[in-house]
């Protein structure tokens, strides 16, 4: 099989392709419409989020047999039409999912006891115990959106923290087990005391948390967003926070965000909704890094080893 890798990954993935015979070549650098030039003469496609594999794409990849993408979703690819050209497809949210549940707690946990503002402050020689003052978990219930890899993996971390209960909202049923309760969304709505979003990005997830879904929750909510940032309206979110509907924001992942994101930080257009966000101390944020992680990285490039070993070695 000849395989071209159009993003750096952890190096053990063509060291294990060249165990199995593969051809390994590496282009980080060419544009897509020259990568799309040349694809036909590839089996299989590395990936992360360079660019997306659309349908034009796919058509020109006469002999692909597989794309394995080094990420938890594969929202930047033709899914639909990839499969009906008979190309496999292999994400990893294995291999980040722990990462993510870590990043996900670590938010919560820095919101809960004010750590931004503490270390700030403090470091700036101004010594406020009560003004810093904390929540604990304990009592609270937790309600996850998204119980799949990366659900799992939060609610998991849970445990030992003597929260009330986790509760899980998922499209798909049957997806409870012992660190979560599958609950309707009247029910989540009522009783959730936290949010953590972890779905992927499809057109029903799109702009699922709004002001009238926000408005719709009994109790004011902490919300965690380590999954896609479109995912929020963020205008909603700071109109939700002003009111005090929402009590605080951890945030991996924005609604603005796109390939070239930190080229963001030199304009002086910044939306206003997104400034709002950088000045509040009630808002922790982080450059879509949830998944990121040393081991994860090992992890993630392992995992699509093992998924085209297993389909395509025998």
């Amino acid at each position: 099989m000849k395989v071209l890798h159009v993003d750096i990954n952890h190096p053990l993935i063509i060291e294990q392709f060249s165990e199995l015979g593969f051809q390994n070549d590496e282009d980080y650098t060419s544009t897509k419409k020259e990568i799309e030039s040349k694809i036909d003469q590839y089996d299989g496609l590395i990936i992360r989020s360079r660019f997306t594999i659309d349908s034009q794409f796919l058509d020109k990849a006469k002999n692909l047999k597989f794309i394995g993408r080094l990420g938890a979703g594969l929202e930047n690819i033709d899914i639909k039409h990839a499969k009906s050209l008979g190309i496999f497809l292999a994400a990893a949210p294995e291999g980040n999912r722990n990462a993510v549940g870590e990043h996900a707690m670590g938010m919560l946990l820095s919101l809960f006891n004010k750590l931004n503002t503490a270390d700030r402050e403090v470091r700036s020689g101004k010594w406020d115990r009560e003004g810093n003052r904390g929540l604990e978990l304990e009592g609270k219930v937790v309600g996850i959106i998204g119980y799949g890899n990366m659900g799992k993996a939060f609610a998991k971390k849970l445990i030992g923290f003597d929260v009330e209960e986790v509760i899980c909202y998922d499209i798909q049923g049957g997806v409870e087990d012992e660190n979560a309760r599958q609950v309707g969304i009247m029910e989540f709505q009522n009783r959730a005391d936290v949010v953590s979003l972890h779905v992927p990005q499809t057109a029903e997830t799109v702009g699922m948390v709004h002001s009238e879904f926000l408005n719709k929750f009994q109790k004011p909510i902490w919300i965690i967003n380590t999954a896609r940032g479109k995912c929020i309206i963020t205008s909603d979110l700071v109109e939700a926070m002003k009111s005090g509907k929402v009590l605080g924001a951890g945030l991996d992942v924005l609604e603005y965000e796109k390939a070239s994101f930190e080229n963001m930080f030199s304009d002086n257009n910044l939306p206003d909704a997104f400034q709002y966000l950088i000045n509040s101390d009630q808002v922790v944020l982080s450059p879509h890094v949830a998944g990121w992680t040393v081991e994860s990285k090992i992890k993630l490039a392992q995992t699509i080893v093992d998924k085209i070993k297993a389909k395509f070695i025998t």
